[in-house]
Protein backbone atom coordinates (compact mmCIF):
# COMPACT_ATOMS: atom_id res chain seq x y z
CA UNK A 1 0.00 0.00 0.00
CA UNK A 2 1.29 3.49 -1.27
CA UNK A 3 1.72 6.03 2.15
CA UNK A 4 0.68 9.47 2.30
CA UNK A 5 4.18 10.64 2.14
CA UNK A 6 4.57 9.05 -1.84
CA UNK A 7 7.86 10.84 -3.13
CA UNK A 8 6.98 13.30 -5.65
CA UNK A 9 8.69 11.19 -8.45
CA UNK A 10 6.79 8.32 -7.80
CA UNK A 11 3.81 10.13 -7.54
CA UNK A 12 4.25 11.90 -10.84
CA UNK A 13 5.21 8.31 -12.23
CA UNK A 14 2.15 7.20 -11.19
CA UNK A 15 -0.05 9.90 -12.78
CA UNK A 16 1.68 9.50 -16.39
CA UNK A 17 1.58 5.76 -16.13
CA UNK A 18 -1.24 3.94 -17.91
CA UNK A 19 -5.08 3.45 -15.64
CA UNK A 20 -4.25 -0.11 -14.40
CA UNK A 21 -7.33 -2.27 -13.94
CA UNK A 22 -9.87 -2.20 -10.96
CA UNK A 23 -10.71 1.81 -9.68
CA UNK A 24 -8.24 4.40 -9.06
CA UNK A 25 -9.20 6.79 -6.55
CA UNK A 26 -6.76 9.80 -5.82
CA UNK A 27 -7.27 12.60 -2.94
CA UNK A 28 -5.25 15.59 -3.27
CA UNK A 29 -2.41 13.51 -5.54
CA UNK A 30 -2.24 10.38 -3.33
CA UNK A 31 -3.99 7.22 -3.50
CA UNK A 32 -7.14 7.28 -1.35
CA UNK A 33 -6.87 5.32 1.89
CA UNK A 34 -10.28 5.79 2.75
CA UNK A 35 -9.43 8.66 5.40
CA UNK A 36 -11.50 12.02 6.08
CA UNK A 37 -12.44 14.03 3.13
CA UNK A 38 -12.43 17.74 3.26
CA UNK A 39 -14.52 20.51 1.26
CA UNK A 40 -11.81 21.70 -0.20
CA UNK A 41 -10.26 17.95 -0.81
CA UNK A 42 -8.87 17.61 -5.09
CA UNK A 43 -10.53 13.86 -5.68
CA UNK A 44 -10.25 12.68 -8.73
CA UNK A 45 -11.98 8.71 -10.03
CA UNK A 46 -10.82 6.34 -12.98
CA UNK A 47 -13.29 3.29 -13.82
CA UNK A 48 -12.16 1.05 -16.04
CA UNK A 49 -14.87 -1.02 -18.22
CA UNK A 50 -15.34 -4.10 -20.38
CA UNK A 51 -16.10 -2.30 -23.57
CA UNK A 52 -12.45 -0.64 -23.90
CA UNK A 53 -13.06 2.79 -22.30
CA UNK A 54 -12.80 4.48 -18.87
CA UNK A 55 -14.40 6.43 -16.83
CA UNK A 56 -12.52 9.33 -15.46
CA UNK A 57 -14.25 11.88 -12.98
CA UNK A 58 -12.54 15.13 -11.33
CA UNK A 59 -14.81 16.55 -8.84
CA UNK A 60 -12.62 19.74 -8.42
CA UNK A 61 -12.66 20.56 -11.89
CA UNK A 62 -16.34 19.67 -12.30
CA UNK A 63 -16.14 17.32 -15.15
CA UNK A 64 -16.69 13.10 -15.96
CA UNK A 65 -15.21 12.38 -19.39
CA UNK A 66 -15.50 8.70 -20.79
CA UNK A 67 -12.44 8.26 -23.13
CA UNK A 68 -10.49 5.03 -24.56
CA UNK A 69 -8.36 3.18 -21.90
CA UNK A 70 -5.72 2.82 -23.74
CA UNK A 71 -4.53 6.36 -23.14
CA UNK A 72 -2.70 7.44 -19.98
CA UNK A 73 -4.33 10.48 -18.15
CA UNK A 74 -1.73 13.20 -16.92
CA UNK A 75 -3.25 15.22 -14.15
CA UNK A 76 -0.37 16.64 -13.03
CA UNK A 77 -0.94 20.14 -13.93
CA UNK A 78 -5.24 19.90 -13.04
CA UNK A 79 -5.55 23.14 -11.75
CA UNK A 80 -4.55 23.83 -16.12
CA UNK A 81 -5.67 21.03 -17.55
CA UNK A 82 -6.08 17.22 -17.61
CA UNK A 83 -4.57 15.42 -20.47
CA UNK A 84 -5.69 12.49 -22.10
CA UNK A 85 -3.40 10.59 -24.83
CA UNK A 86 -1.75 7.60 -27.17
CA UNK A 87 0.85 8.03 -29.87
CA UNK A 88 -1.48 9.66 -32.26
CA UNK A 89 -4.47 11.69 -30.18
CA UNK A 90 -3.83 14.08 -27.61
CA UNK A 91 -6.87 15.54 -25.46
CA UNK A 92 -6.52 18.03 -23.53
CA UNK A 93 -9.60 19.38 -20.54
CA UNK A 94 -9.37 22.81 -20.00
CA UNK A 95 -12.10 24.91 -17.30
CA UNK A 96 -12.51 28.34 -16.94
CA UNK A 97 -14.32 30.33 -14.84
CA UNK A 98 -14.66 34.36 -15.58
CA UNK A 99 -16.50 34.93 -12.64
CA UNK A 100 -15.93 38.86 -11.47
CA UNK A 101 -14.86 39.61 -14.76
CA UNK A 102 -15.96 41.66 -17.84
CA UNK A 103 -15.56 38.37 -19.69
CA UNK A 104 -18.20 36.48 -21.20
CA UNK A 105 -18.09 32.69 -22.37
CA UNK A 106 -19.03 33.90 -26.02
CA UNK A 107 -16.08 36.36 -25.69
CA UNK A 108 -14.14 33.17 -24.86
CA UNK A 109 -14.97 31.64 -27.72
CA UNK A 110 -15.03 34.64 -30.12
CA UNK A 111 -11.90 35.93 -29.26
CA UNK A 112 -10.09 32.47 -28.44
CA UNK A 113 -10.92 31.44 -32.21
CA UNK A 114 -9.94 34.49 -33.84
CA UNK A 115 -6.74 34.17 -35.55
CA UNK A 116 -7.48 30.38 -35.74
CA UNK A 117 -9.98 31.29 -38.68
CA UNK A 118 -8.15 34.82 -40.25
CA UNK A 119 -4.42 32.84 -40.29
CA UNK A 120 -4.21 31.34 -44.04
CA UNK A 121 -2.27 28.45 -42.63
CA UNK A 122 -5.16 26.92 -41.00
CA UNK A 123 -7.48 25.24 -43.26
CA UNK A 124 -11.20 25.45 -41.47
CA UNK A 125 -13.03 22.44 -41.72
CA UNK A 126 -16.06 23.02 -39.54
CA UNK A 127 -17.46 26.00 -37.53
CA UNK A 128 -21.19 25.34 -35.66
CA UNK A 129 -23.01 25.42 -32.66
CA UNK A 130 -24.35 22.27 -31.59
CA UNK A 131 -26.26 20.94 -28.58
CA UNK A 132 -24.86 19.47 -25.65
CA UNK A 133 -26.65 17.57 -22.88
CA UNK A 134 -28.92 20.94 -22.90
CA UNK A 135 -26.27 23.14 -23.30
CA UNK A 136 -25.05 25.22 -26.27
CA UNK A 137 -21.60 24.19 -27.64
CA UNK A 138 -18.87 25.72 -30.00
CA UNK A 139 -17.33 23.07 -32.67
CA UNK A 140 -14.44 24.13 -35.49
CA UNK A 141 -12.57 22.08 -36.48
CA UNK A 142 -9.18 22.74 -38.54
CA UNK A 143 -6.30 21.58 -40.06
CA UNK A 144 -2.63 22.73 -40.84
CA UNK A 145 0.52 21.16 -42.83
CA UNK A 146 2.45 18.84 -41.10
CA UNK A 147 5.70 20.11 -39.35
CA UNK A 148 8.78 18.03 -40.35
CA UNK A 149 10.88 18.87 -37.11
CA UNK A 150 8.00 18.06 -34.64
CA UNK A 151 7.90 14.40 -33.60
CA UNK A 152 4.74 12.81 -34.41
CA UNK A 153 3.57 15.94 -35.36
CA UNK A 154 -0.51 16.51 -34.53
CA UNK A 155 -1.71 18.96 -37.66
CA UNK A 156 -5.68 17.94 -37.43
CA UNK A 157 -7.62 19.51 -34.16
CA UNK A 158 -10.89 20.01 -32.95
CA UNK A 159 -12.44 22.52 -30.56
CA UNK A 160 -15.33 21.90 -28.59
CA UNK A 161 -16.38 24.98 -26.28
CA UNK A 162 -19.57 23.28 -24.12
CA UNK A 163 -20.81 26.28 -22.44
CA UNK A 164 -21.95 25.83 -18.37
CA UNK A 165 -23.06 29.37 -17.91
CA UNK A 166 -22.46 32.63 -19.02
CA UNK A 167 -18.97 32.98 -17.24
CA UNK A 168 -18.15 29.53 -17.69
CA UNK A 169 -17.24 27.44 -20.44
CA UNK A 170 -15.26 23.83 -20.49
CA UNK A 171 -12.92 23.43 -23.95
CA UNK A 172 -12.53 20.01 -24.88
CA UNK A 173 -9.30 20.43 -27.71
CA UNK A 174 -8.31 17.50 -29.79
CA UNK A 175 -4.85 17.34 -31.81
CA UNK A 176 -4.56 14.10 -34.12
CA UNK A 177 -1.84 12.88 -35.99
CA UNK A 178 -4.63 11.56 -38.76
CA UNK A 179 -8.11 13.59 -39.85
CA UNK A 180 -10.26 13.85 -36.56
CA UNK A 181 -13.50 11.58 -37.42
CA UNK A 182 -16.89 13.11 -35.71
CA UNK A 183 -15.50 15.46 -33.48
CA UNK A 184 -19.00 16.22 -32.05
CA UNK A 185 -19.12 12.82 -30.96
CA UNK A 186 -16.92 13.29 -27.64
CA UNK A 187 -19.85 15.64 -26.42
CA UNK A 188 -21.68 12.50 -25.83
CA UNK A 189 -18.88 11.00 -23.34
CA UNK A 190 -18.74 14.17 -21.72
CA UNK A 191 -20.22 15.21 -18.70
CA UNK A 192 -20.51 18.65 -16.58
CA UNK A 193 -21.00 17.47 -12.87
CA UNK A 194 -21.25 20.07 -9.62
CA UNK A 195 -17.77 20.91 -8.91
CA UNK A 196 -16.73 20.05 -5.65
CA UNK A 197 -13.19 20.69 -4.15
CA UNK A 198 -10.54 22.61 -4.99
CA UNK A 199 -8.22 21.40 -8.50
CA UNK A 200 -4.59 21.59 -8.06
CA UNK A 201 -1.30 21.25 -9.42
CA UNK A 202 1.29 18.33 -8.31
CA UNK A 203 4.02 18.59 -10.85
CA UNK A 204 7.59 20.40 -9.69
CA UNK A 205 9.91 20.84 -12.25
CA UNK A 206 13.68 19.94 -11.82
CA UNK A 207 17.00 21.47 -12.86
CA UNK A 208 18.52 21.44 -16.06
CA UNK A 209 21.39 18.96 -17.21
CA UNK A 210 22.49 21.84 -20.28
CA UNK A 211 26.10 21.31 -21.61
CA UNK A 212 28.24 24.13 -19.96
CA UNK A 213 31.76 24.78 -20.71
CA UNK A 214 34.09 25.43 -17.63
CA UNK A 215 33.87 29.14 -17.97
CA UNK A 216 29.86 28.98 -18.55
CA UNK A 217 29.59 26.34 -15.54
CA UNK A 218 31.35 29.06 -13.15
CA UNK A 219 29.12 31.57 -14.56
CA UNK A 220 26.16 29.61 -13.53
CA UNK A 221 27.53 28.78 -10.11
CA UNK A 222 28.66 32.60 -9.42
CA UNK A 223 25.68 34.50 -10.60
CA UNK A 224 22.91 31.72 -9.64
CA UNK A 225 24.36 29.13 -6.88
CA UNK A 226 22.15 29.12 -3.81
CA UNK A 227 24.29 31.20 -1.83
CA UNK A 228 24.77 33.73 -5.07
CA UNK A 229 23.99 37.67 -3.77
CA UNK A 230 21.56 39.52 -6.01
CA UNK A 231 22.85 40.88 -9.32
CA UNK A 232 22.18 44.21 -10.97
CA UNK A 233 21.45 44.49 -14.79
CA UNK A 234 20.06 46.97 -17.31
CA UNK A 235 18.47 47.10 -21.13
CA UNK A 236 20.24 50.73 -21.93
CA UNK A 237 19.19 50.96 -25.92
CA UNK A 238 22.61 51.79 -27.37
CA UNK A 239 23.94 48.84 -25.37
CA UNK A 240 26.47 46.50 -25.84
CA UNK A 241 27.11 48.22 -29.33
CA UNK A 242 28.40 51.21 -27.97
CA UNK A 243 28.70 51.98 -24.39
CA UNK A 244 29.12 55.61 -24.21
CA UNK A 245 25.69 56.64 -22.80
CA UNK A 246 25.94 53.47 -20.54
CA UNK A 247 29.10 54.51 -19.35
CA UNK A 248 28.13 57.85 -18.53
CA UNK A 249 24.97 56.22 -17.06
CA UNK A 250 27.08 54.01 -14.79
CA UNK A 251 29.28 57.21 -13.99
CA UNK A 252 26.64 59.30 -12.71
CA UNK A 253 25.02 56.07 -10.58
CA UNK A 254 28.36 55.14 -9.32
CA UNK A 255 27.58 51.66 -10.04
CA UNK A 256 28.63 49.03 -12.90
CA UNK A 257 25.85 46.42 -14.23
CA UNK A 258 27.81 43.28 -15.21
CA UNK A 259 24.34 41.79 -17.09
CA UNK A 260 23.17 44.03 -20.11
CA UNK A 261 19.56 42.98 -22.05
CA UNK A 262 19.78 43.36 -25.69
CA UNK A 263 17.15 41.88 -28.58
CA UNK A 264 17.67 40.65 -31.56
CA UNK A 265 14.96 40.10 -34.53
CA UNK A 266 15.21 37.08 -37.08
CA UNK A 267 16.59 39.64 -39.99
CA UNK A 268 19.00 40.97 -37.48
CA UNK A 269 22.74 40.08 -37.65
CA UNK A 270 23.92 38.14 -34.89
CA UNK A 271 25.62 40.63 -32.39
CA UNK A 272 29.27 39.25 -33.02
CA UNK A 273 30.70 43.33 -32.31
CA UNK A 274 28.16 43.60 -28.94
CA UNK A 275 28.96 39.85 -27.34
CA UNK A 276 32.54 40.77 -27.97
CA UNK A 277 32.26 44.49 -26.89
CA UNK A 278 30.57 43.45 -23.65
CA UNK A 279 33.09 40.70 -22.66
CA UNK A 280 35.97 43.07 -23.02
CA UNK A 281 34.35 45.33 -20.41
CA UNK A 282 33.78 42.61 -18.43
CA UNK A 283 29.81 42.72 -19.06
CA UNK A 284 27.73 39.11 -20.17
CA UNK A 285 24.88 39.71 -22.55
CA UNK A 286 21.09 38.25 -22.06
CA UNK A 287 20.74 37.56 -25.36
CA UNK A 288 17.26 37.64 -26.40
CA UNK A 289 16.14 36.68 -29.69
CA UNK A 290 12.64 37.30 -30.82
CA UNK A 291 11.87 34.70 -33.91
CA UNK A 292 9.79 37.85 -35.89
CA UNK A 293 10.91 39.96 -38.21
CA UNK A 294 11.34 43.37 -37.07
CA UNK A 295 8.79 46.27 -38.48
CA UNK A 296 5.67 44.54 -36.71
CA UNK A 297 6.68 42.73 -33.84
CA UNK A 298 3.65 43.86 -32.03
CA UNK A 299 1.48 41.06 -33.03
CA UNK A 300 -1.61 43.46 -31.98
CA UNK A 301 -0.93 46.16 -33.63
CA UNK A 302 0.20 44.58 -36.80
CA UNK A 303 -1.26 45.31 -40.44
CA UNK A 304 0.01 42.29 -41.93
CA UNK A 305 0.58 38.83 -41.08
CA UNK A 306 4.21 38.36 -42.15
CA UNK A 307 5.18 37.03 -38.83
CA UNK A 308 2.05 34.70 -38.36
CA UNK A 309 3.29 31.89 -40.07
CA UNK A 310 6.71 32.34 -38.33
CA UNK A 311 6.59 29.26 -35.96
CA UNK A 312 5.47 27.13 -38.71
CA UNK A 313 8.14 28.01 -41.10
CA UNK A 314 11.13 27.45 -38.80
CA UNK A 315 9.43 23.53 -37.65
CA UNK A 316 9.06 22.95 -40.94
CA UNK A 317 12.76 23.03 -41.18
CA UNK A 318 12.87 26.60 -43.55
CA UNK A 319 15.07 28.17 -41.32
CA UNK A 320 17.57 25.19 -40.43
CA UNK A 321 20.64 27.05 -42.16
CA UNK A 322 20.18 30.28 -40.04
CA UNK A 323 19.69 28.48 -36.95
CA UNK A 324 22.91 26.11 -37.71
CA UNK A 325 24.82 29.28 -38.60
CA UNK A 326 23.54 31.19 -35.07
CA UNK A 327 24.71 28.34 -33.21
CA UNK A 328 28.06 28.18 -34.77
CA UNK A 329 28.34 31.92 -33.81
CA UNK A 330 27.52 30.88 -30.63
CA UNK A 331 29.75 28.63 -30.05
CA UNK A 332 32.69 30.74 -31.52
CA UNK A 333 31.71 33.20 -28.68
CA UNK A 334 32.66 30.49 -26.68
CA UNK A 335 31.67 32.99 -23.53
CA UNK A 336 28.63 32.57 -21.28
CA UNK A 337 25.39 33.66 -22.62
CA UNK A 338 22.26 34.10 -20.97
CA UNK A 339 20.09 32.68 -24.10
CA UNK A 340 16.32 34.32 -23.96
CA UNK A 341 14.35 32.35 -26.50
CA UNK A 342 10.88 34.23 -27.87
CA UNK A 343 10.36 35.20 -24.17
CA UNK A 344 6.35 36.63 -22.99
CA UNK A 345 5.30 33.71 -25.30
CA UNK A 346 1.37 34.06 -23.06
CA UNK A 347 1.28 37.53 -24.61
CA UNK A 348 -0.75 37.76 -27.43
CA UNK A 349 0.88 40.81 -28.33
CA UNK A 350 3.51 37.82 -29.41
CA UNK A 351 3.17 36.03 -32.72
CA UNK A 352 4.60 33.27 -31.26
CA UNK A 353 2.07 32.54 -28.60
CA UNK A 354 -0.46 29.95 -28.97
CA UNK A 355 -2.71 32.81 -29.68
CA UNK A 356 -1.72 32.44 -33.41
CA UNK A 357 -1.07 28.62 -33.49
CA UNK A 358 -4.29 27.32 -32.69
CA UNK A 359 -4.30 27.29 -28.99
CA UNK A 360 -1.54 24.48 -29.57
CA UNK A 361 1.38 25.63 -26.38
CA UNK A 362 2.84 22.63 -27.72
CA UNK A 363 4.12 24.14 -30.98
CA UNK A 364 6.01 26.40 -28.53
CA UNK A 365 7.47 24.15 -26.94
CA UNK A 366 8.79 22.00 -29.67
CA UNK A 367 10.72 25.39 -31.26
CA UNK A 368 11.80 25.47 -28.31
CA UNK A 369 13.48 21.70 -28.22
CA UNK A 370 14.39 21.69 -31.36
CA UNK A 371 16.49 25.15 -31.25
CA UNK A 372 17.89 23.35 -28.33
CA UNK A 373 19.40 20.28 -29.54
CA UNK A 374 20.29 21.84 -32.68
CA UNK A 375 22.63 24.36 -30.28
CA UNK A 376 23.87 21.02 -28.42
CA UNK A 377 24.12 18.94 -31.79
CA UNK A 378 26.24 21.40 -32.82
CA UNK A 379 28.49 21.49 -29.81
CA UNK A 380 27.22 25.23 -28.01
CA UNK A 381 28.23 24.78 -24.25
CA UNK A 382 27.87 28.29 -23.25
CA UNK A 383 24.60 28.74 -23.58
CA UNK A 384 21.98 29.09 -20.39
CA UNK A 385 18.64 28.79 -21.28
CA UNK A 386 16.34 30.93 -20.05
CA UNK A 387 11.99 30.82 -20.02
CA UNK A 388 10.30 33.41 -19.49
CA UNK A 389 6.86 34.35 -19.29
CA UNK A 390 5.06 37.36 -18.53
CA UNK A 391 3.71 37.78 -15.03
CA UNK A 392 -0.35 38.05 -16.45
CA UNK A 393 -1.38 35.83 -19.26
CA UNK A 394 -3.27 37.21 -21.90
CA UNK A 395 -5.75 36.36 -23.40
CA UNK A 396 -6.18 34.96 -19.60
CA UNK A 397 -7.36 31.76 -20.85
CA UNK A 398 -6.58 28.11 -19.75
CA UNK A 399 -4.91 27.17 -22.44
CA UNK A 400 -2.63 30.23 -22.52
CA UNK A 401 -1.56 29.59 -19.36
CA UNK A 402 2.03 29.82 -18.64
CA UNK A 403 3.08 26.36 -17.35
CA UNK A 404 1.45 24.99 -20.84
CA UNK A 405 4.65 26.65 -22.73
CA UNK A 406 6.83 25.06 -20.06
CA UNK A 407 9.61 22.72 -22.56
CA UNK A 408 10.95 20.18 -19.70
CA UNK A 409 13.01 20.15 -16.91
CA UNK A 410 16.21 19.48 -19.53
CA UNK A 411 15.46 22.43 -22.03
CA UNK A 412 15.52 24.98 -18.93
CA UNK A 413 18.10 26.39 -17.18
CA UNK A 414 17.31 29.81 -15.41
CA UNK A 415 13.43 30.25 -15.40
CA UNK A 416 12.59 34.08 -15.88
CA UNK A 417 10.15 36.26 -14.33
CA UNK A 418 8.48 39.68 -16.71
CA UNK A 419 6.08 42.00 -14.19
CA UNK A 420 5.57 45.79 -15.12
CA UNK A 421 4.23 48.84 -13.58
CA UNK A 422 2.61 49.72 -16.57
CA UNK A 423 1.03 52.92 -15.79
CA UNK A 424 -2.23 54.79 -16.43
CA UNK A 425 -1.71 56.25 -20.01
CA UNK A 426 -3.01 52.92 -21.92
CA UNK A 427 -6.64 52.50 -21.66
CA UNK A 428 -7.51 49.19 -19.30
CA UNK A 429 -3.65 49.21 -17.16
CA UNK A 430 -3.39 50.56 -14.04
CA UNK A 431 -0.72 51.55 -11.59
CA UNK A 432 0.86 48.32 -9.81
CA UNK A 433 3.00 48.42 -6.88
CA UNK A 434 5.95 46.01 -7.02
CA UNK A 435 4.28 44.25 -4.09
CA UNK A 436 1.22 43.59 -6.18
CA UNK A 437 3.21 41.93 -8.96
CA UNK A 438 6.39 40.34 -7.46
CA UNK A 439 5.54 38.78 -4.48
CA UNK A 440 3.21 36.10 -5.49
CA UNK A 441 4.79 35.71 -8.48
CA UNK A 442 8.17 34.86 -6.95
CA UNK A 443 6.01 32.38 -4.45
CA UNK A 444 4.02 30.63 -7.53
CA UNK A 445 7.57 30.34 -9.59
CA UNK A 446 9.33 28.89 -6.48
CA UNK A 447 6.52 26.26 -5.70
CA UNK A 448 6.61 24.96 -9.56
CA UNK A 449 10.28 24.87 -10.16
CA UNK A 450 13.84 23.65 -8.69
CA UNK A 451 15.63 26.23 -11.02
CA UNK A 452 17.11 30.29 -10.07
CA UNK A 453 15.03 32.99 -11.04
CA UNK A 454 15.91 36.09 -12.62
CA UNK A 455 13.86 39.09 -13.11
CA UNK A 456 14.74 39.26 -16.82
CA UNK A 457 13.20 42.81 -17.54
CA UNK A 458 11.23 45.10 -15.07
CA UNK A 459 10.43 48.77 -14.76
CA UNK A 460 7.60 51.42 -13.35
CA UNK A 461 5.73 53.89 -15.45
CA UNK A 462 6.00 57.88 -14.53
CA UNK A 463 2.65 58.13 -15.99
CA UNK A 464 -0.14 57.43 -13.17
CA UNK A 465 1.72 57.29 -9.55
CA UNK A 466 5.26 58.48 -7.92
CA UNK A 467 8.00 56.57 -9.54
CA UNK A 468 10.53 57.67 -7.08
CA UNK A 469 8.58 55.93 -4.24
CA UNK A 470 8.30 52.89 -6.52
CA UNK A 471 11.69 52.25 -6.55
CA UNK A 472 12.29 52.88 -3.76
CA UNK A 473 9.31 50.56 -1.99
CA UNK A 474 10.99 47.67 -5.05
CA UNK A 475 14.37 47.97 -3.18
CA UNK A 476 13.15 47.32 0.13
CA UNK A 477 10.79 44.43 -1.26
CA UNK A 478 13.45 42.46 -3.92
CA UNK A 479 15.60 42.08 -0.23
CA UNK A 480 12.55 39.46 0.87
CA UNK A 481 12.30 37.28 -2.63
CA UNK A 482 15.70 35.26 -1.86
CA UNK A 483 15.24 32.84 -5.36
CA UNK A 484 15.93 36.17 -7.46
CA UNK A 485 19.33 36.15 -8.13
CA UNK A 486 19.43 38.92 -11.01
CA UNK A 487 17.60 41.67 -11.50
CA UNK A 488 17.22 43.95 -15.02
CA UNK A 489 15.96 47.17 -14.99
CA UNK A 490 14.47 48.38 -18.34
CA UNK A 491 15.18 51.63 -18.94
CA UNK A 492 13.42 52.51 -22.24
CA UNK A 493 10.03 54.10 -23.59
CA UNK A 494 6.94 52.40 -24.93
CA UNK A 495 5.59 54.82 -27.46
CA UNK A 496 1.66 54.62 -28.73
CA UNK A 497 0.24 54.18 -32.46
CA UNK A 498 0.90 57.93 -32.62
CA UNK A 499 4.72 58.23 -31.78
CA UNK A 500 3.47 59.56 -28.22
CA UNK A 501 5.48 58.47 -25.01
CA UNK A 502 3.03 56.03 -23.41
CA UNK A 503 5.27 53.95 -20.83
CA UNK A 504 8.31 56.17 -19.61
CA UNK A 505 10.30 53.89 -18.23
CA UNK A 506 14.02 55.22 -18.25
CA UNK A 507 16.13 54.89 -15.21
CA UNK A 508 17.62 58.44 -16.22
CA UNK A 509 13.93 60.21 -17.16
CA UNK A 510 15.14 62.97 -14.37
CA UNK A 511 17.55 63.63 -11.25
CA UNK A 512 15.43 62.67 -8.58
CA UNK A 513 15.29 59.18 -10.14
CA UNK A 514 18.61 59.06 -10.77
CA UNK A 515 19.37 59.92 -6.60
CA UNK A 516 16.98 57.32 -5.94
CA UNK A 517 19.04 54.29 -7.87
CA UNK A 518 22.31 55.93 -7.49
CA UNK A 519 21.54 55.83 -3.39
CA UNK A 520 19.98 52.39 -3.33
CA UNK A 521 21.98 50.35 -5.53
CA UNK A 522 25.36 51.23 -3.45
CA UNK A 523 23.84 48.19 -1.12
CA UNK A 524 24.92 45.81 -3.88
CA UNK A 525 28.43 47.57 -4.62
CA UNK A 526 31.28 44.97 -3.79
CA UNK A 527 29.03 41.84 -3.44
CA UNK A 528 30.67 39.87 -5.47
Amino acid sequence: MLKKMLPLVCLLALILLPVPAGATVLVNGYPDEGGRRYAEDDVKTIVPADDGYSLYTDEAAGFRLRYPARMTVDWSLSAVRTIFADDATRIEIYHDDFGGTPTTATDYIHYGNKFVKASPHHAILADEWLAADGRQAHLLAWTRRPLARVPGDKNHYASLEIIASDREVYTILIKSAAPIDNPAGLLAGFEIIPARGVPRNYKRFAPSATPMNPETAAFYKTYFGDSAPLTWGIFEPSAPQTLTALDALEKRLDFSFPILLHYQMFDEQFPVWGLDNAYRNKKYLELTLQTTFSGQVNALWATENRNAGMVYAILDGQYDDYFAAYADNLKAFGHPVLFRLNNEMNGDWCWYSAFYTGKDADLYQALWRYLHDLFVARGVDNVIWVWNPHDVSLPAFKWNHYLAYYPGDAYVDVVGLTGYNNGTYFPGERWREFAEIYPALHDDYANHFDKPLMITEFSSNSVGGDKAAWINAMFDGIKKLDRIKIAVWWSGVDFDQNGQPGRIYLINENEQILDVFKKRLQEYKGGR
